[in-house]
């Protein structure tokens, strides 16, 4: 495999030492007049602020962002990405608009792409080797704007070059259930070519459990009634609505992991340690290649899959936009969104990008006009490189793990900021449910009616619960966008914000024309969100949410709400899993009394802290009580909890493959296990994952006790 290395040490060392002095000068006033911050000070949210800071987001404003944004192709790294970079920089350190401070730093990664000189192909073959039909190697262009030399052949980043040739056989979603199937069912899979669809397991592990049997090579396509609704003609696609025309094709990384593959726990800067090729893992094992429905339509018989792709080191850059805070500096409260995308991106990821930068201008000008300072440092991030596997985000926390664990309050993600313009739908850990509705219950709905956005919401997402009822759900974090390295290895309270559509008109399982050369500014203003009403809607909320987290003299996180998802965890364990459990002799009753301790140091806690909001409190003291709030989070983490996993240490929110909805390590464990014998290596871990969640809890409310206690 041929590399491209591009990235000079000097550029390297500068971007360290640079990111070193910003995080670093929090603490630090920037003016020689400036009072040093006290935490005596008694700053609050300003609610007139909040109002003000609503009532000028503009959403024209946020469509011109997005038309520019989304103008070019700006693939991770690409010379159109890099003048992405140097537009928020302009933005950033606008004298009237822009913020204390902004640099992009710069990280050496590893990227995939395919052969310019090769482009990826995918013909059928007749017995004599005969080419009787071709796939598309390009998209059709039906506005003018697929057809660029800057528009991205579509392919399956990361897949390993290769020509293998075989029989078709369509294997469904390419789970290994589906392999297993198929075997059943007599088909001889060994050299085959696998046509799958997309959706029921992540791109990469279609290739994975493809090579467990022997196929030789992976298709991959959308299906048109998993996203289309079941249409598929060209006059009831893009450009005459919002659905998927039949050449588009998802493009995407399928590597397992996130972060640089070369410096996995690593900066990828240049005094690290990076990989030998030979020794990196998570790679798909075989070529994949992604085609559009139409040609999958197409596809008979024999098949010939060649793929050129090829593995390049190249620059990918993060920016960082800071706002000091006037009391608590050494506090961040970070707002990020990705800039990559696989070709326009007007939607992924560039809505929120548009967001994020009116945003940034509404506080920016209150900043220049020192009208306004927060009590808590605020951090704006644009990501470099999401696309190949959430890389900007995650060398970032590398790097900085240590000073993000101690100071960071909370994480909110912005990617995609519109799906559709029927309702918010919020991902989160349970301590922000509180704040996000409060935020959106004083924001209104778009559309007609007179609805605050929280009221819209529940009318498409709820939930019953114990303690509120009837309120919206949130759901909870994957590993889909940058918000994944914050939560699951640093734990960091995070969220994730977007507005989307209404499930009970659309199948789709995401809109339409993801990640494929359709993804335009004209398919966003014409379909998606016709005014920019939700863009608006989701700017106000994440401003609303970003104001009450660095502003308010107490953190608005509730760790009680935790109470709520911890007991329903016990009682599906207890439900599910407490008979099986029993036969070998394990028991829940320590979980149980964990739990227990958790509710009542989390109610507790509570009870103290709106003592405290009664009366005139100690700074000092209401610092540690948020210092808590803050921390819980990070009681949830233990690094050697999945050790088949990379950067996953979050008890809670780990990935799941077991299918009773509890602790995850308990459920993958007891599923591994449940056809082995007592005494197996498989019980021992049962044992072993239920001591961890044990432990965490018990860690958990050792954090919410009082400081002096131990």
């Amino acid at each position: 495999m041929q590399w491209t290395k591009v990235l000079g040490l000097g550029l390297g060392a500068a971007a360290l030492l640079g990111l070193g002095i910003i995080l670093g000068h929090f603490a630090i006033p920037k003016k020689a007049n400036s009072p040093a911050p006290s935490i005596s000070a008694p700053q609050d949210l300003d609610l007139e602020i909040l109002e003000t800071v609503m009532g000028q987001l503009d959403a024209h404003r946020i469509r011109e962002n997005l038309r520019e944004l989304s103008r070019e192709p700006h693939l991770a790294s690409s010379p159109r990405d890099e003048d992405l970079v140097q537009l928020l920089l302009q933005r950033w350190k606008d004298p009237e608009s822009g913020l204390d401070s902004a640099e992009a730093f710069t990280y050496e990664v590893l990227l995939s792409f395919p052969s310019q000189e090769q482009p990826n192909v995918v013909d059928i073959v007749g017995p004599t080797g005969d080419i009787i039909h071709s796939c598309h190697r390009t998209e059709e262009n039906v506005t003018g704007e697929q057809g660029g030399p800057d528009v991205i052949q579509p392919y399956a980043a990361y897949a390993p070059s290769g020509n293998p040739q075989g029989l078709l056989v369509y294997a469904n979603h390419g789970t290994e259930d589906d392999f297993k199937e198929l075997q059943t069912q007599g088909i001889k899979l060994e050299g085959t070519i696998a046509l799958t669809r997309y959706g029921g397991v992540g791109r990469g592990d279609k290739a994975v459990n493809a090579a467990k049997h022997g196929v030789a090579g992976v298709l991959v396509y959308t299906d048109p009634a998993d996203i289309n609704d079941g249409l598929s003609s060209p006059s009831e696609t893009f450009p005459n609505s919002w659905y998927l025309p039949p050449s588009g094709v998802e493009r995407g990384s399928y590597y397992k992991y996130f972060g640089d593959p070369l410096t996995p726990y690593l900066p990828a800067i240049p005094s690290s340690f990076r990989l030998d090729l030979a020794n990196v893992s998570g790679f798909p094992p075989i070529p994949t290649q992604p085609i559009g429905f139409q040609d999958a339509r197409d596809l008979l018989c024999q098949v010939n899959v060649s793929v050129y792709n090829r593995l390049e080191l190249r620059n990918s850059s993060n920016v960082l936009g800071i706002i000091r805070g006037a009391v608590e500096p050494d506090r961040y409260v970070l707002y990020g969104n990705h800039r990559d995308s696989w070709v326009h991106g007007a939607v992924d990821p560039s809505s929120g990008t548009a967001v994020l930068l009116e945003l940034s201008r509404v506080l920016g000008t209150l900043l220049k006009k020192g009208t306004w300072r927060p009590r808590r440092s605020i951090v704006f991030a644009s990501w470099g490189a999401e696309e190949f596997g959430l890389i900007g985000s995650t060398e970032f926390t590398e790097e900085f793990f240590n000073k993000l664990q101690e100071r960071t309050v909370a994480y909110i993600n912005v990617d995609i900021a519109v799906f559709a313009n029927a309702t918010l739908r919020v991902q989160g850990t349970p301590p922000v449910q509180s704040v996000v509705f409060s935020a959106t219950k004083e924001i209104r709905s778009p559309g007609p009616g007179d609805l605050s956005i929280y009221d819209n919401w529940i009318r498409y997402f709820n939930r019953s619960s114990p303690v509120y009822g009837l309120v919206p759900s949130l759901g909870s974090l994957g590993a889909g966008s940058d918000y994944a390295p914050f939560i699951h290895f640093l734990g960091i309270s995070s969220m994730d914000i977007a507005y989307t559509y209404d499930r009970s008109k659309t199948s789709a399982r995401i809109y339409p024309t993801y990640h494929t050369a359709f993804d335009t500014f004209d398919y966003v203003d014409k379909f998606l969100d016709p005014g920019f009403s939700s863009h608006q809607a989701v700017a106000r909320t994440a401003g609303s949410i970003i104001l009450r987290l660095s502003d308010s003299f107490f953190l608005p996180l509730k760790v009680s709400d935790y109470s709520e998802t911890l007991r329903s965890f016990l009682q599906a364990a207890q439900q599910d899993l407490g008979a099986l459990l029993e036969q070998h002799s394990i028991s829940l009753g320590p979980l149980v009394t964990a739990v227990e301790k958790f509710e009542a140091e989390a109610a507790a806690l509570g009870q103290r802290i709106s003592m405290l909001q009664k009366g005139s409190p100690d700074p000092l003291q209401v610092r540690m009580l948020n210092d808590q709030l803050m921390l819980l989070e990070r009681s949830f983490l233990n690094p050697r909890a999945f050790p088949e996993e990379r950067y996953y240490s979050h008890v809670l929110w780990a990935a799941r493959t077991g299918s009773v909805a509890t602790f995850p390590g308990l459920s993958n464990a007891c599923a591994r296990a449940n056809d082995t014998a007592s005494g197996s290596e498989a019980w021992a871990e049962v044992q072993r994952q239920l001591s961890i969640v044990v432990t965490a809890l018990e860690g958990a409310a050792a954090t919410l006790r009082p400081v002096a206690d131990l």
